[in-house]
């Protein structure tokens, strides 16, 4: 696996979506909820906008364009209009860095 640095955790709020670059062409909302982390794409697989503005709900996040929300485990849609899923990354903490492993998406 191929963990890069992508924030630390000073950076991170509970239940805040953070937008991090972790390559030139992936961008990864990290979001910590009940002391879990998550890594997500984050683009919206139906409506191309940044999942990182949208609201985290339990283990869900929300776009906010037209309310599809997706599951922060596993990318799955879970209401329309969204039908495809997005992308979820291995995420750790070292020490106070947070990284994510683009290269090793989590399948389900």
């Amino acid at each position: 696996m191929s963990f890069r640095t992508v924030a630390t955790v000073d950076e991170l709020r509970d239940d805040t979506p953070l937008a991090c670059d972790v390559t030139d062409e992936l961008t990864v909302a990290i979001v910590r909820q009940q002391g879990d982390l998550y890594a997500i794409e984050d683009e919206c697989s139906h409506g191309k906008v940044a999942l990182s503005e949208g609201d985290v709900y339990g283990c869900s996040i929300e776009c906010y364009l037209h309310g599809s929300s997706f599951d922060l485990r596993t990318g799955a849609p879970l209401n329309p209009p969204a039908t495809q899923p997005v992308r979820v990354f291995p995420v750790r903490l070292s020490g106070d860095d947070i990284q994510v492993d683009p290269d090793n998406p989590l399948s389900f």
